[in-house]
């Protein structure tokens, strides 16, 4: 049997090496399709370059409209930090009441690690195309920081930006 990644098949482990993320993350874009696989007894193998298609594909249009809602949010961080970051901790107290066991969990203690690294840190999840970061805004700690009136403004340019930027 050849190394893993020596035939262009990569482990999950070297995979989430690759990306700067973990060995979880990389299963979790695996089960949710992703990022194509095959299976090797128990193992998930990924193909080096569909992990590259993945990494330079640039973002789904669900994941860039949620970066552009959380771009917003850092602009209120960066004007309003206590309030946006005592919002973020509660909810995130909240939340951590409701999903007690499972990925949810897990997410939600990465945010918690986050906000505690300070607001540099936070910022840097808001606003990066990370897939690490882009797995955590699924799960944001963030919700009502932007009022209706806000949202529904970004939303509206977002959808002006994808129909002028990535129209097929």
């Amino acid at each position: 049997m050849t190394k893993a990644g020596s035939s262009g098949w990569l482990s999950t482990g070297a995979a989430a090496r690759l990306l700067g993320t973990s060995r979880q993350h990389v299963v979790d874009l695996c089960t949710r399709g992703a990022l194509p696989y095959t299976s090797t007894g128990t193992h998930r193998r990924v193909r080096r370059s569909d992990l590259e298609a993945l990494t330079a594909g640039g973002l789904t249009r669900e994941a860039e409209r949620s970066l552009w809602l959380h771009r917003a949010v850092a602009g209120h961080l960066v004007t309003e930090p206590d309030a946006v970051l005592a919002r973020a901790q509660a909810n995130l107290a909240r939340l951590h009441q409701v999903h007690t066991s499972g990925m949810s969990t897990a997410w939600l203690s990465q945010w918690a690690a986050v906000l505690d690294a300070g607001i540099d840190a936070v910022l840097d999840v808001l606003t990066s195309r990370n897939p690490h970061a882009v797995e955590l805004r699924q799960n944001s700690p963030f919700a009502g920081v932007l009022s209706p009136t806000d949202r529904a403004k970004v939303t509206a340019a977002f959808t002006t930006h994808w129909r002028r930027d990535h129209a097929a």
